[in-house]
């Protein structure tokens, strides 16, 4: 992986733009994403790439623009049927501490319309995504970061939705659980799946991506293979890191 990429898009993205009072967020963003393929959306920090997977999750909706799947249109926050097409892994863990892995994975896949028997294979299926199969029973709370990191991945995808998004899912995690997320999330897509990605670091991109979007201040600066953004630029057989900070600048993004 980064495998050939596929052609028809699943997901469509026309004209998206979005506000917080007067501070635009998301400005004209249109994109596509191809079906079976890893997207990445990157961008320093206030780019509106959070924002833009709050968009298409149904967590917001006071945005314009369109969205379409598989040809529909899609408006997620007020169709709750559309939900369970998109899986979100958030930044911020979205786990139960008091509960099991077990128990969280069987109550978000019922939260997702999965029926009873269904969320009893789809925890089992999530215990093995998430390399938790001999830690199903414990409690979240006694769980490590990595751990709790492989959790909410599983999570998000317990419904296996036609899209999973992935909003920084390596945070502070170990070298081991960050390799056994890698590994995940090459399997789904090497299995069929489209997952869209951000993440803060080049290299993850570098080799998960097939395609990348690079945002800054809400806009897109350009979208490509890493191969053709750098070719864009003149930068020829350049880390995507180097090509990264040729287009978005050096200067530090704090607030």
């Amino acid at each position: 992986m980064p495998s050939a990429p596929p052609t028809a898009a699943l997901l469509e993205v026309k004209d998206l733009q979005l506000s917080y009072g007067e501070r635009c967020a998301v400005e004209k963003l249109s994109f596509e994403v191809k079906r079976g393929e890893c997207f990445g959306l990157l961008g320093p920090n206030g780019a509106g790439k959070s924002s833009t997977l709050a968009c298409l999750a149904g967590l917001l909706d006071t945005w314009q623009g369109e969205l379409v799947m598989d040809n529909q249109s899609l408006r997620p926050a007020r169709a709750v049927e559309m939900r369970s097409h998109i899986g979100l892994v958030p930044q911020d863990l979205a786990v139960y501490d008091e509960l099991t892995a077990r128990e969280n994975l069987e109550f978000f896949a019922s939260l997702a319309g999965v029926d009873r028997a269904g969320c009893k294979k789809a925890a089992e299926r999530g215990l093995e995504l998430a390399g938790l199969t001999d830690r199903a029973d414990e409690r979240v709370d006694c769980f490590s970061g990595g751990m709790k990191r492989r959790l909410n991945l599983a999570i998000g995808d317990v419904h296996q939705p036609p899209i999973l998004m992935l909003d920084e899912p390596t945070v502070g995690v170990d070298p081991q659980s960050r390799n056994h997320i890698f590994d995940t999330l090459e399997t789904l897509v090497a299995d069929g799946r489209t997952l869209i990605y951000t993440t803060h670091y080049m290299e993850e991109a570098q080799r998960l991506c097939d395609r990348i979007l690079i945002m800054n201040e809400g806009r897109s600066l350009g979208c490509g293979s890493h191969e053709e953004l750098a070719a864009s630029e003149d930068l020829e057989g350049s880390t995507l890191e180097d090509v990264f900070l040729h287009m978005t600048g050096r200067s530090l993004r704090d607030s």
